[in-house]
């Protein structure tokens, strides 16, 4: 079997996993030809046993020849079947060898497909697994038995040249038959399966949101949506159906009376004295042989157009979400974070979201992060931990630009809460490790840090529950808490907490209070969104976020007094103080005074 190489491919270019491991298997397809002409050559012990009985042995009566000819038919086609067996299972370890090898580069795909908002989801792993069960049946050996059509029907011509004419005639047939079965079903069943992939995806999404779904009553809208990407499906896969079916049956028909058509000229040759019993009955096993690898690959055209459509959407996936080039390992991170003058504009809609923003945080440092709603705050904490790339401006973590760093290494030193915060199928224990091998100590560790340790130990198992799909609900507080946990375990020296507190109670503002005193002692650089005083307290800093400018940036006491100076009546009109900072709003003129009020 083929082996993974020593250096990884680079996915530059055409030059691409995909490539690479198909390249990596022709030594494997190789074999698997040669044991195919093997297999071919040993099949005409049938015929030519066929031949030797109805022409020597019953013209001689000689029990011997009879004996030792069936003998060496034996062992050739004992033969014959061994090879076929290796072939097979040759062709199987491909299969397993190539979702090995591609399962752990396309899950990182999805991945990344799913950063830049596309639905990639795990259809490439389906993808995978569709070319893997194609290449594990026979359809796959049908291809390598195809090329030895023409020896099958060369014996015949060299039988005699009529027979040779019916069985070119009986092929060509065949073949024109399978190419109109390809142009007859291509089209829908593509359509069939796009729609069927919408169709999963609306059921996934149906699914995760389950809850939304039955209190809102829009299972209805749900459900009449998906049946009319199902509705499209079916019709796509009846009328490939439809159409394959009427191209199958003039194919068998063709079969079977060209099968009879070669025994009736045969026998009307050896009426003429032209031709020899044997070589009748050997002429029709060689015409079924070689119109055998054109029927099975019938048999398994839609395999195998779906098993083409796959390698299609395969091939686009890694281009478009190319695995990320290797990076220099640089020494550990202390923390050290700048954002200068960074701007970012959403790829799908080209909306300035961030424009020329900066801060600088230091390790031991919390910098709270406010601002209304579509101010640009979640963009901003993408960037720092380096999901999305500014499109002007620079994000460095100790002096090297974000991306600059390896991202396993630089992941271990990054810690990572999300507005919505998702756990996985697995424990308690599992999902604070991040997933990976740890020591008890670290884990307890990162939940004591967290404040979390008193509500895990609350759980049915403690740190062993069993969280997210097929274990105990979690409410959004509980996610929170573990989340955090998650993003503090090993000791990360920078922490971007996206609204960490937006589903804890008292007890729970509490305990992050706590925790973000802690982690500031600890030497972490902090990022916080959020408005509530469990944050707010312990900033040392204030960014002050709208329309993706920054309105302010400085002091936390400074920041809020200038706030509270805003919103505060003067006088008895009613005026706010406006305030000069410095920043452009996104279209060239001042920024609006922004109120304490509504920077909560």
């Amino acid at each position: 079997m083929p082996q993974r190489p020593s250096t990884r491919a680079r996915l530059s270019g055409q030059r691409t996993e995909l490539n690479a491991a198909l390249l990596n298997c022709r030594s494997a397809f190789g074999t698997c030809a040669m044991f195919s002409l093997m297999i071919n050559v040993l099949m005409l012990a049938s015929p030519i046993y066929m031949l030797q009985v109805y022409d020597r042995v019953l013209t001689s009566g000689h029990v011997e020849t009879l004996i030792m000819i069936t003998l060496i038919a034996a062992i050739a086609i004992a033969v014959m079947c061994a090879l076929d067996a290796l072939r097979t299972a040759i062709t199987i370890r491909i299969g397993c060898w190539l979702n090995e090898r591609l399962g752990p580069v396309y899950l990182a795909c999805g991945v990344r497909g799913r950063l830049h908002g596309d639905p990639v989801g795990i259809q490439p792993l389906r993808d995978i697994a569709q070319i893997q069960n194609f290449i594990g049946t026979q359809g796959l050996t049908a291809f390598f038995d195809s090329p030895w059509v023409p020896l099958f029907i060369g014996l015949i011509w060299v039988l005699h040249p009529l027979l040779g004419v019916i069985a070119l005639f009986a092929a060509v047939t065949l073949l024109a038959l399978s190419l109109a079965n390809e142009f007859a079903t291509r089209k829908a069943t593509k359509v069939a399966n796009d729609a069927q992939m919408d169709g999963l995806r609306l059921a996934d999404a149906a699914m995760r949101n389950a809850e939304v779904i039955r209190a809102m009553g829009m299972m209805p809208a749900i459900t009449t949506r998906w049946a009319s990407l199902n509705e499209t499906a079916n019709s796509g896969l009846l009328w490939a159906g439809d159409a394959g079916g009427v191209v199958m049956a003039a194919t068998k028909f063709a079969r079977y009376f060209v099968q009879m058509g070669i025994l009736g000229a045969g026998a009307w040759l050896v009426l003429r004295s032209e031709l020899s019993a044997g070589s009748m009955i050997a002429a029709s096993i060689l015409l079924g042989r070689a119109l055998a690898p054109i029927e099975v690959a019938m048999a398994a055209w839609r395999n195998f157009m779906g098993a083409r459509f796959a390698y299609d959407r395969l091939k686009k996936t890694i281009q478009d979400y190319p695995e990320e080039p290797s990076r220099t390992l640089l020494p550990d991170p202390t923390g050290w974070l700048t954002v200068d003058q960074v701007s970012y504009v959403a790829a799908k809609t080209s909306q300035l979201i961030l424009n020329q923003v900066s801060l600088s945080i230091k390790p031991g440092e919390a910098v709270a992060i406010i601002g209304p709603s579509g101010a640009g705050k979640s963009t901003l904490c993408r960037l720092i931990v380096g999901l999305d790339t500014p499109n002007v401006g620079e994000v460095r973590l100790d002096g090297s630009q974000i991306h600059h760093w390896d991202p396993v290494q630089i992941g271990r030193d990054i810690g990572f809460l999300p507005q919505d915060v998702e756990v996985f199928a697995g424990t308690v224990r599992e999902n604070i490790a991040r997933m990976q091998d740890a020591r008890d100590e670290e884990v307890m560790q990162a939940a004591i840090v967290a404040h979390a340790h008193q509500m895990i130990q609350r759980l049915p198992q403690g740190y062993d529950t069993r969280i997210g799909d097929g274990g105990i609900r979690l409410s959004g507080g509980q996610r929170q808490r573990i989340g955090l946990a998650r993003a503090v375990f090993g000791g990360p020296r920078l922490v971007v907490l996206d609204e960490p507190n937006s589903n804890l109670d008292q007890a729970g503002e509490a305990a992050l209070a706590d925790a973000l005193r802690d982690l500031k002692a600890g030497g972490a650089a902090l990022v916080i969104v959020g408005h509530r005083p469990s944050t707010l307290t312990q900033a040392d800093k204030v960014l002050v976020l709208r329309d993706g400018c920054a309105a302010m940036f400085g002091a936390r006491d400074e920041v809020l007094k200038a706030l509270s100076e805003q919103s505060a009546p003067r006088g008895h009109v009613g005026e706010t103080v406006r305030i000069r900072t410095g920043a452009a709003s996104t279209n060239g003129a001042a920024a609006a005074p922004l109120t304490l009020a509504e920077s909560r």
